[in-house]
């Protein structure tokens, strides 16, 4: 039995690494062109260094890590077309998503995302620009999941934590309670039932 749980629990510890090294390029403690070094983050985490390979390669498929062989891995500078490649072709998903969302989104559904852009609004005043990125993410993600198309949810999976990381740590300053407050037409437009509104 221990045999078929261990990578289960493996893949839920990357997950985990992978976002506390994303909460460190969030935060600036890692800045672009900054090595990062296996066996020190997973000293700090307390981990073995295989959920730290494992992360690192998930956060370099997501271009937000280089990894340079003998050199190890280093975070990513993206330049602006590539950042405005990837906020286009998000948004061009999100749009799909939205207008499918919109004819089966379910009241359950709803009231997480409201719960969810609550808890923004309480992150942003508290200025937690990592846990408001977090439920960010997952705002956007309860909307393309109701979709119910799993290769619009895969191919989303791959732009968004690379856009909302760097988008969110290059721009110090950015207005979280703004940020946060543009969701409700998007949930609105959704309860209203009207796709291209959503859209």
């Amino acid at each position: 039995m221990t045999r078929d749980t261990d990578p289960v629990a493996r893949s839920v510890l990357s997950e985990q690494v992978k976002d506390r090294i994303l909460q460190w390029i969030l935060e600036g403690e890692l800045q672009p062109g900054s090595r990062i070094v296996e066996t020190r983050v997973a000293r700090e985490l307390g981990v073995s260094q295989a959920p730290v390979r494992e992360a690192l390669r998930d956060l370099a498929t997501l271009g937000v890590v280089e990894m340079q062989p003998y050199k190890g891995a280093r975070v990513r500078q993206p330049n602006k077309p590539e950042l405005i490649e990837s906020m286009e072709l998000r948004g061009e998903l999100e749009a799909i998503a939205a207008r499918h969302a919109a004819k089966k989104i379910t009241p359950e559904l709803l009231e997480e995302l409201q719960e969810l852009i609550a808890e923004m609004h309480e992150l942003a005043e508290a200025g937690d620009a990592h846990g408001h990125a977090l439920n960010n993410t997952a705002v956007h993600s309860l909307i393309v999941r109701a979709a119910g198309n799993m290769t619009l949810e895969r191919l989303w999976s791959m732009l968004d934590p690379y856009a909302h990381t760097y988008v969110t740590a290059a721009a110090p300053g950015t207005d979280l309670i703004w940020l946060g407050d543009r969701h409700v037409a998007i949930v609105e437009a959704l309860q209203a039932g009207d796709p291209e509104r959503a859209a």
